[in-house]
């Protein structure tokens, strides 16, 4: 445990539950940035190949993460959006067709569908609270249906969909699923083959604990060349660094929707974040994280006045926590939190806590004990 801590240096007087937005990096993961700093420094790009093996290290552990096939299934991109977009404007859609989201989406996962209007494609938004949010989804399903795009972990009410039963249930009426999986992946296990997804994305600056600006794209095998491609350039070729050809095509693997040069920098550090969870592993993540959960629900559970706006049943939640209290408006709560260097967000019509598996008692004391002092003035 002395090891885990020693990751995550933070001051004493920090109490940071804000994970769901933009995590701290551990330890490793600065210093393998500070290494890749120097070697730049001192020797430019003498070792790229030491680099590229970096990288191939990334891919695998992102495999292992989301349980793919295999490497080549996937692709290191920008961001979840960048991701979601390859997704929206590489299918052959027709006018006519529909796509089903939550009525609860980021507006990462709802925007690009809706950008699709003027084609034709019509976005049916679902309520996930008139009942079970998986049957709901599903019934929302019509013959025109083509893709269900959803979250798999609501980002305000923290909400966490059965996949597979998502998974199945679209297999079963030949829609495509598309998972946002940034709320989900390095939180709680993922599963892409159980969960017969077609698409994945997530970033790393979440529950990755990594920088902003390089994240995760899963694309199944026999969906790949069905993708229509909208970006081009040598290093998404077949046959990259062959410069002399003058024939190409598209690789063959995921690698196809990486246009260009590639972001070593976040290679270096989300490769060293991914060591730290496998390290520890995602079943042992997943057991600290919702033992943290625990903790805050039972402590705002006890106070008065406190509305609870997310689930307690383990079996859908991963890390979000949001809730709203009785006489205090939101922004006004959430700036009494921050000034006491409690560091969460506001979401959902609420306050948001989000703690990660390393998150020390002493920050969920201190978060409870401040919450006990302004529900009883």
């Amino acid at each position: 445990m002395n090891a885990i801590i020693d990751e995550f240096p933070q001051p004493a007087d920090l109490y940071y539950l804000n994970h769901a937005a933009v995590a701290p990096w551990p330890a490793r993961t600065a210093r393998a940035v500070e290494r890749f700093a120097k070697e730049n420094i001192t020797s430019g790009a003498r070792d790229y190949s030491q680099w590229l093996e970096t990288e191939r290290r990334l891919r695998e552990r992102l495999a292992r993460l989301l349980n793919a096939p295999s490497r080549a299934d996937i692709a290191l991109v920008k961001n979840t959006s960048e991701a979601l977009s390859f997704v929206a404007f590489g299918l052959d859609w027709r006018e006519g067709d529909q796509i089903i989201i939550s009525s609860e989406e980021f507006p990462s996962n709802r925007i690009v569908w809706e950008a699709l209007r003027p084609r034709g494609v019509e976005v049916v938004q679902v309520n996930l609270h008139d009942g079970a949010a998986e049957s709901a989804l599903l019934a929302a399903c019509t013959p025109r249906t083509r893709l269900m795009a959803i979250s798999a972990v609501q980002y305000a009410s923290g909400l966490r969909l059965d996949l597979e039963r998502l998974g199945i249930g679209c297999e079963q009426r030949g829609v495509l699923l598309c998972v946002d999986a940034i709320q989900q992946l390095g939180a709680v296990g993922m599963d892409v083959q159980s969960s017969r997804c077609a698409f994945a994305m997530a970033d790393g600056h979440k529950w990755l604990l990594s920088p902003e600006g390089l994240g995760v794209f899963y694309c199944r095998q026999d969906l790949r060349e069905q993708l229509t491609l909208h970006e081009y350039g040598w290093h998404m070729l077949e046959h990259a660094g062959d410069y002399d050809r003058d024939d190409w095509q598209p690789a063959r693997s995921a690698r196809r929707f990486e246009c260009g040069s590639p972001n070593m920098l976040g290679a270096m550090a989300l490769e060293a974040s991914l060591s730290l969870l496998e390290e520890v592993g995602m079943r042992q993540v997943e057991d600290a994280l919702h033992e943290r959960v625990q903790w805050l629900l039972d402590g705002l559970q006890g106070l008065s006045g406190v509305q609870l706006l997310s689930v307690k049943e383990r079996e859908k939640r991963a890390g979000i926590v949001t809730f709203a209290l009785a006489g205090w408006e939101n922004r006004a709560l959430h700036e009494r939190l921050k000034t006491a260097q409690i560091i969460c967000a506001q979401r959902g019509g609420g306050i948001r806590l989000s703690p990660h598996f390393y998150t020390p008692p002493r920050v969920i004391e201190e978060t409870l004990r401040l919450l006990r002092a302004v529900a009883s003035q």
